[in-house]
């Protein structure tokens, strides 16, 4: 088979068709800002202590004296877990007793937070730990909530690769936007934190195969000269697009449930998409359907005003006759030496990359300061990085360029060790 850029020069490199591709394509990408970060504002832990009900009848004196102090990072706090005995405190207000006058407080027994927790409303309205009380025994939820929504991204990093070759890249990538669209709008109407987490778990598995599917869709349809573009600048800026947005929703929207509806109906936008953005040419072209992949280039040439010549694979058409297509699987990334090789390297990498970029973003809210303008500066960041990566890209050897920043990632992250504690 003829080279499929060689037989597809002659559209050029940046017509109105390659550019409604990288535009669209890369817009696609922008809900899994909103939804790979989202869990940030959507399961914050705001402070808390135990709630002190009305029934119980105690002095104004009592009910301030009535949640323990304890030391936590360096600062003498009230508890959030714990409280002093209510009975015994309401003897002693029954009595007319004041604490620390009559009574040492320290002295007293204490208890769980048994009547739930008051929970500071300054930040964020409702989240899904104040919904559901995940703090103090339950707050291993909390964590949780984002693992699951990560082994949802796992889970789909390796299905969405083998879907998009079974049942080609446009259908897989509307596919996987219905799935993360409407999984959560469902999640908007959780009743419980369990059928939340679950929700997040297929999420996760969408949001993952969205983006690699619209990754590839756009690598295979846009020319040689594009490809760096669109997978540095096109997919990536537009992912910290979302990413700079979520902040400015979270700001304005402090329920829970509200910003994840107003996180999510930007996907519905997407809807349009489908008859605009064509199926892979490459993809259709290994599956032997050859005229569908012809119908395609034509119009994208008629878009260009470009002619287009009469026959454009008919090389690979002839191919495709005589010789049985090869079909990769996963198993094709261990088969040699030397790809294995390869394969372990890259995971390794990622695996690094992910910890430390997903560590520092998902830790945004422990940061002192704004938590919405901290999450804002970070994503914001993004931009004149990947503009870095594209001219590294274009002008360094990969592996200097990755190695590079990586090594100038991991100083950094040790120099932050270096920074004294007031300053956090």
């Amino acid at each position: 088979m003829r080279d499929y850029d060689e037989a597809t020069s002659f559209l050029g490199d940046w017509g109105p068709f390659q550019l409604t591709i990288f535009f669209l394509l890369s817009a696609s990408t922008i809900p899994n800002g909103f939804n790979g970060m989202s869990v940030m504002f959507l399961a914050a832990t705001p402070e808390h202590r135990c709630l002190v009900p009305d029934s119980a009848n105690l002095s104004q004196a009592w009910s301030n004296a009535s949640i323990p102090w304890e030391e936590r990072d360096g600062q003498r706090v009230q508890s959030r877990c714990w409280r002093y005995r209510l009975d015994i405190l309401t003897n002693y207000s029954a009595r007319g007793l004041m604490p620390g006058v009559h009574v040492n407080v320290s002295n007293i027994e204490k208890e769980k937070c048994l009547d739930g927790w008051h929970y500071d409303q300054d930040v964020y309205q409702s989240t899904v730990v104040t919904e559901w009380d995940i703090v103090c025994d339950n707050d291993w939820k909390g964590p949780l909530t984002s693992s699951l929504f990560f082994a949802g991204v796992l889970t789909g990093s390796f299905v969405s690769g083998q879907l998009s070759d079974s049942f080609g890249r446009k259908k897989i990538l509307f596919a996987t936007m219905a799935i993360q669209t409407g999984f959560s709008i469902v999640q908007v109407f959780s009743t419980s934190w369990e059928m939340f987490a679950i929700l997040f778990l297929i999420v996760g598995m969408g949001q993952i195969s969205n983006y690699v599917a619209a990754f590839i869709l756009g690598s295979e349809i846009l020319g040689k000269s594009a490809r760096i573009l669109f997978s540095t600048l096109g997919v990536c800026i537009f992912f910290a697009i979302g990413y700079m947005i979520l902040p400015l929703f979270a700001f304005f929207l402090r329920d829970w449930r509200t910003l994840l509806l107003a996180l999510t109906v930007p996907g519905l936008l997407c809807v349009p998409l489908w008859w605009i953005i064509p199926e892979s040419p490459q993809w259709l072209v290994t599956q032997g359907r050859i005229e569908e992949a012809e119908a395609i280039i034509r119009k994208a040439a008629k878009q260009n005003k470009v002619p287009a010549p009469a026959v454009i694979f008919k090389t690979a058409e002839q191919e495709t006759k005589q010789r049985h297509i090869r079909r990769y699987t996963i198993l094709d990334l261990i088969r040699t030496h030397n790809i294995r090789i390869i394969t372990i390297l890259t995971i390794m990498f990622w695996l690094i990359v992910s910890i430390g970029y997903f560590g520092i973003s998902l830790n945004t809210p422990n940061l002192n300061g704004d938590p919405f303008l901290n999450c804002f500066l970070l994503a914001a960041i993004e931009v004149p990085s990947y503009i870095i990566a594209w001219q590294l890209l274009r002008h360094v050897p990969r592996r200097y360029s990755m190695c590079g920043t990586m090594l100038l990632g991991g100083i950094v992250l040790l120099l932050i060790q270096l920074v004294p504690q007031s300053e956090y």
